[in-house]
């Protein structure tokens, strides 16, 4: 792990999305549906997180689904409404590719792309979004060790693009509880072991809207650089996700909670 390893970089690599940073010492937040819905649903989102002061808008426009019968996403569709929307509310736009023949036209609708969990050990996609040199969220395979993680990250370095941030999302363990374990040990891990920026997804790590805060809360004083949040207008009508999404009020809620507790922790540091 040539490029990723903290011996080959000794500053904190910082990572820009529109006009945010990530990495600089400031937490960042990226939040948005699961998936886009619809132009209404996508814009009433976009409007409240950029009142409580995100910079960042996420959505799927294409889902990887377990059921091949559950909501897979608006497909190109979903990315016009994306890029609409960011345009009128001046948010940056994030979403998942999932496959290499859609990474050009994912590359003109969006100001950074995701890789979902399910796709971090394919290769070929890695090396083509890699070439891309857009900002790249890398979410943490299901079963992947964070040495495995770091190793999907250098194929994107390879190719010639820095602009990566790691994305710890759970792990799958025998607990059923949750959806996921949240391996909060992965982020000072990685911050010894990498110089690359590292975010939390508190939304997939627990499944259920009640553990969204209290996990965001513990990656923040674990050291990360930001969280990745689901919030729908109407979560019992989510098409997707709807169980670990937050509405408006618990998602600005959330908000006054993580400022709250960022002002302690750099009191304490």
């Amino acid at each position: 792990m040539k490029r990723v390893d903290r011996k080959s970089e000794s500053e904190n690599s910082i990572v820009k999305i529109g006009n945010s940073l990530i990495g600089n010492g400031e937490l960042t937040v990226v939040a948005g549906p699961c998936a886009v819905e619809s132009e209404m649903q996508l814009y009433q989102t976009a409007c409240h997180i950029k009142k409580l002061g995100v910079q960042i808008l996420r959505g799927g426009a294409f889902k990887p689904r377990t059921s091949p019968y559950s909501f897979k996403g608006l497909g190109l569709e979903g990315l016009k409404i994306l890029q609409s929307v960011g345009k009128e509310t001046g948010l940056s736009v994030i979403t998942e590719v999932m496959n290499v023949r859609d990474v050009e036209r994912v590359v003109r609708y969006a100001d950074a792309l995701q890789i979902g969990s399910r796709n971090m050990h394919n290769f070929s996609l890695l090396t083509e979004v890699g070439k891309s040199k857009k900002p790249v969220v890398l979410k943490r395979g299901l079963c992947a060790t964070i040495e495995e993680w770091l190793c999907a990250a250098e194929y994107i370095l390879l190719e010639g693009n820095s602009n990566v941030i790691l994305c710890e999302r759970g792990i799958r363990t025998f607990e059923t509880y949750t959806r996921n374990t949240m391996d909060i040990s992965a982020i000072p891990a990685v911050k010894n072991l990498s110089h690359l920026p590292i975010i939390v997804d508190p939304s997939h790590a627990g499944g259920r809207r009640e553990l969204v805060a209290p996990l965001a809360k513990a990656a923040l004083a674990a050291g990360a650089d930001g969280i990745m949040v689901e919030v729908h207008p109407n979560p019992e009508e989510a098409l997707s996700d709807g169980a670990q999404s937050l509405d408006f009020m618990e998602f600005s809620r959330l908000m006054e909670q993580m400022s709250a507790a960022n002002v302690m922790l750099k009191h304490i540091g």
